[in-house]
């Protein structure tokens, strides 16, 4: 399958020229899905199935690879650009950021001790090099902080030297001591302190951490962005990017995990995909009184009103999805518009 940076990042050139970035990875295999049914046999006979299959093609010198691509935003277009560019949940469109090729990723070697070298890795998006740096993405910079966190409650503060998390090229020099687990001799008899005269390290200017400036202006203000339009590109990756197997594919394994729920949030459901294209909400109510008629049930229960819909009418969408329900297939409804409050009765 492919692989997706989802963040945005800043990367700075030799210049000093600042722009954002996302980052690509492309399944050099092409992409290969199992079908549901067979991924749940496999699930409880043989969990292991996709990291054997991924240590025997390493193993045989088939050695799997991703094309590694970037989409580039400058400064300018950020600043003008009719999305957010820093939301996870959008995507640059390839037509106005096209994906431009740097370079592959391949895994040539498996693990001589899974333990040592997965188990006790530790990847974060905070480990930058000079000339990669964060961007106002809002959940990028709670992961920032987040996976050191994590990783210091399962792997203990000095995670870092481990030897799978710990430079090889070169010998780290800070003042960063101390703590449980030291084994590599603390940095020996240099201060803890700095700035200092007795010849502890001093900063290196060329790995200084900013490079490119980023202007900044405005008043911060507290704002909610729910409301921003969060139908659009999903409805266009519904119509035109999915053909008519993949829809019918995602929309069985939607209706297929929103089975188990209650019916309000059924109703709930049906009517937010409904607001990215009404096929879309139409596929999965089908296929949900399909599944409902195979294990006895009345579908037709399903669409009444739900006892409880108004004590959830200021959450997300309440009664309000009932209302969408009845609505679901019909031109009311335009896709990839965004509802208004959610909620509220009447407001498609």
């Amino acid at each position: 399958m492919h692989g997706f940076g989802s963040h945005t990042f800043k990367v700075v050139n030799k210049n000093g020229e600042a722009f954002w970035v996302k980052w690509h990875l492309r399944t050099d295999q092409g992409v290969k899905n199992l079908p549901v049914e067979e991924a749940e046999k496999l699930a409880g006979s043989d969990p292991d199935y996709s990291i054997r299959d991924l240590y025997e093609a390493i193993e045989n010198k088939n050695f799997p690879s991703w094309t590694f691509s970037v989409q580039i935003m400058t400064m300018e277009q950020a600043n003008n650009s009719p999305f957010n560019p820093f939301d996870v949940t959008k995507v640059w469109p390839h037509a106005e950021y096209p994906l431009k090729e740097v370079g592959r990723v391949v895994l040539d070697r498996n693990p001589q001790n899974y333990f040592a070298e997965i188990e006790q890795i530790a990847f974060s998006p905070a480990h930058f090099i000079p000339g990669i740096e964060p961007s106002p993405d809002k959940m990028l910079q709670g992961r920032l902080f987040s996976y050191a966190d994590t990783h210091r409650h399962r792997l203990g503060v000095n995670y870092q030297k481990i030897p799978v998390n710990c430079p090889y090229a070169t010998r780290v020099k800070n003042y960063q001591r101390d703590g449980n687990m030291v084994v590599d001799g603390n940095q020996g008899g240099m201060p803890n302190y700095f700035p200092n005269s007795f010849n502890g390290p001093n900063p290196v200017p060329s790995l200084e951490w900013h490079y490119g400036s980023c202007p900044v202006s405005g008043t911060a203000v507290r704002i909610d962005t729910g409301d921003e339009d969060n139908f659009s590109q999903c409805g266009v990756f519904f119509r035109h990017v999915l053909n008519d197997a993949e829809r019918d594919r995602l929309t069985t394994n939607i209706a297929g995990h929103v089975n188990a729920a209650e019916e309000f949030l059924q109703l709930r459901a049906i009517a937010m995909f409904s607001q990215v294209d009404p096929q879309y909400g139409s596929m999965i109510k089908s296929k949900l009184e399909k599944l409902k008629q195979s294990s006895g049930q009345k579908p037709s229960s399903m669409w009444s009103k739900p006892k409880n819909a108004e004590r959830y009418s200021g959450d997300s969408m309440g009664s309000g999805g009932y209302n969408a329900v009845k609505s679901s297939t019909s031109s009311t409804i335009q896709a990839g518009k965004p509802m208004g409050v959610y909620g509220k009765k009447g407001s498609l």
